[in-house]
């Protein structure tokens, strides 16, 4: 049984855009589509309809926006299949739940309540952080920048080795026929001498090179997967989430890990992923590390 694609609907133009990717990599992946709206979403976000026809307006909103959409993925990808399901209850707990059977859940970054004024709406936060699958976030809004088709860039942790977010970002790369950028950012800590790189024995040469080494070790074994893929290594310095956010502006996707931290029931983002989530130009996959 192939586990499908979810998407969070809202009526938002955000949850337009999310709905048109995830039908998008839907037909790609050959996935069946789930279209998902949780009928208290409007109370999460903040808003309530004042029309009035005698039927609750919840239960009017959901039938449009469910119909709405099947529709809209019927006619942009007739190969795909696509069933669609009204959950009467808070949509971060019901994407959450369905998180639990699906291959992907995919969110717009804004609601259409005041939150959507923000910069990452709540929803798409507390599910990323929660979700037992990956999350892939859409931005509010699209760029001038045209991305190089195929092109997946991940960031490249602490993690002796390859961790999930690396083996689900070189699966996308592979997928897309295309290629990964390996990025593993560097510091040269405050109270050391950020003497120029190129001079023997400095400590920000030596930060590089142990930034360098790590990456490859981590590479080597993630390599090991007999993927055809071109992997290209990438070791800069400077704040993580600078980093990963600059190398993705011609991406298709950007992965970044959520891990399970101590006190966590769930995963949890940190702050580079709350980073990449709100300024990423590009796609974000949020991608749960439970090890």
């Amino acid at each position: 049984m192939q586990l499908p694609i979810v998407v969070g609907v809202d009526g938002s133009e955000g949850s337009l855009r999310a709905l048109d990717w995830a039908a998008a990599e839907a037909a790609r992946s050959r996935l069946p589509l789930r279209v998902v709206h949780a009928s208290l979403w409007e109370h999460y976000e903040g808003i309530r309809p004042t029309f009035d026809t005698g039927r609750p307006a919840e239960q009017i909103l959901a039938e449009h926006l469910v119909a709405s959409a099947q529709e809209r993925v019927r006619r942009l990808h007739t190969e795909v299949k696509v069933i669609a399901d009204v959950r009467p209850e808070d949509p971060v707990n019901a994407l959450v739940h369905e998180s639990h059977e699906a291959a992907l859940v995919v969110l717009g970054s804004r609601g259409r309540g005041r939150i959507a004024g923000m910069l990452l709406g709540s929803v798409s936060l507390a599910v990323a952080g929660r979700s037992h699958c990956p999350v892939v976030v859409i931005p509010a809004a699209a760029t001038d920048a045209q991305p190089k088709p195929g092109r997946v860039v991940v960031g490249i942790g602490d993690a002796a080795g390859p961790s999930a977010a690396a083996r689900f970002a070189l699966a996308q790369a592979a997928s897309r026929r295309g290629e990964l950028i390996a990025v593993r950012a560097w510091r040269c800590p405050a109270h050391e001498t950020a003497d120029h790189p190129l001079l023997a024995g400095s400590p920000a040469a030596a930060h590089r090179q142990q930034a360098a080494d790590h990456l490859e070790e981590v590479l080597a074994v993630l390599e090991r997967t007999g993927s055809e893929t071109d992997v290209y290594r990438s070791v800069l310095q400077g704040p993580v989430h600078q980093v990963l956010i600059e190398e993705a502006r011609d991406a298709e996707l950007l992965v970044v890990g959520a891990r399970r931290a101590g006190g966590h029931h769930g995963p949890h983002l940190g702050p580079v992923g709350h980073a990449v989530l709100h300024y990423a130009s590009c796609p974000v996959a949020v991608v749960p590390d439970t090890r």
